[in-house]
C-alpha cells in the first residue's frame, strides 16, 4: 500500500490518511497522484474505498481549496475530522474537542447517577476514575484546552461527580477534592505533561516518542505552511 506513495500515509486499523503542505499546484498534484495510486492499489487486491466515507479537511489561512478526486468521484470537504480520539477543525483549534469530551463524560456520569444506588466513595470514586476520567484525560498533551472556558468545561464534570458523594455536599469543590484526596483537572494534565517531557528528555519514552510525537508532528505540520491538505480515507 506504502509503494510509490510520495506524501505522508498513517493508516490505525481500517482508518488511513494521506497528509501533505500543499503550497503549489506541484504539491496538489503530488496529493491526486497518491489517491491514484490508493485506488489502484484497492482494485489491484480486490479491495473497494468507502467513498462515501472519504474527507479532506484543508488547513490554513488563505487556503486555495483545491479538489481532489477517489477514483471517478470527488471527495468532499469538510470542516473538521477525527484523528484517533481527537476531533481537528480547519483552525487546529481544540475547542469541539473540549466540548465534545465533557459531553461524553457528562453523559456516563448521568448513566453512573441513574443507574448506581450507592452514593459512598468507595462506590462512586473508582466508577468515575474508570469510565468518566478518561474522557477528559485521553491524549490531552495532544488536545490541551487553549482557553479558560474550555478547561471550566472539564472541571465541572468532576465538580459534579463530587457532588454525588454523600456526606460531602456542603463543602465546597477545593474542600471535597481535598477531603478525597484529589487533583482538579487542571493540575493533573499539568503532572502529565511533565511525567510526559521527564520520559521524552530522558530517552525511556519509547512508545510515546514514536507514537504521540509523530501523530502530534503531523497535526502540527499544518500550522506553518499557507496551504496544508489532509485526507482520510475509511
Amino acid at each position: 500500500m506504502d509503494s510509490g506513495i510520495e506524501r505522508t500515509l498513517s493508516k490505525f486499523a481500517d482508518d488511513t490518511k494521506l497528509s501533505c503542505a500543499v503550497d503549489t499546484l506541484e504539491g496538489k498534484d503530488g496529493i491526486q497522484r497518491d489517491l491514484d495510486r490508493l485506488e489502484r492499489w484497492a482494485c489491484a487486491n480486490l479491495m473497494k474505498f468507502n467513498k462515501a466515507k472519504c474527507k479532506v479537511l484543508q488547513v490554513g489561512r488563505g487556503n486555495t481549496k483545491h479538489k481532489y478526486r477517489l477514483g471517478g468521484e470527488w471527495i468532499e470537504s469538510s470542516p473538521e475530522e477525527k484523528h484517533l480520539v481527537v476531533l481537528v477543525d480547519e483552525k487546529l483549534s481544540m475547542t469541539l474537542q473540549s466540548v465534545l469530551a465533557a459531553q461524553k463524560a457528562n453523559r456516563i456520569l448521568g448513566c453512573i447517577k441513574t443507574s448506581v444506588a450507592s452514593r459512598s466513595r468507595e462506590g462512586i470514586l473508582p466508577l468515575c476514575s474508570a469510565l468518566v476520567r478518561p474522557h477528559l484525560e485521553s491524549c490531552v498533551q495532544l488536545w490541551s484546552p487553549q482557553h479558560k472556558r474550555h478547561m471550566d468545561l472539564l472541571e465541572r464534570v468532576q465538580r459534579r461527580a463530587t457532588e454525588m458523594i454523600r456526606g460531602l455536599e456542603r463543602l465546597s469543590c477545593e474542600e471535597r477534592l481535598r477531603e478525597l484526596g484529589l487533583f482538579s483537572v487542571e493540575k493533573r494534565k499539568l503532572q502529565e505533561d511533565l511525567r510526559a517531557a521527564f520520559q521524552y528528555l530522558k530517552g525511556s519514552a519509547g512508545e510515546l516518542e514514536r507514537d504521540f510525537s509523530q501523530e502530534h508532528v503531523e497535526i502540527g505540520q499544518g500550522v506553518m505552511p499557507s496551504s496544508w491538505k489532509r485526507i482520510g480515507l475509511d
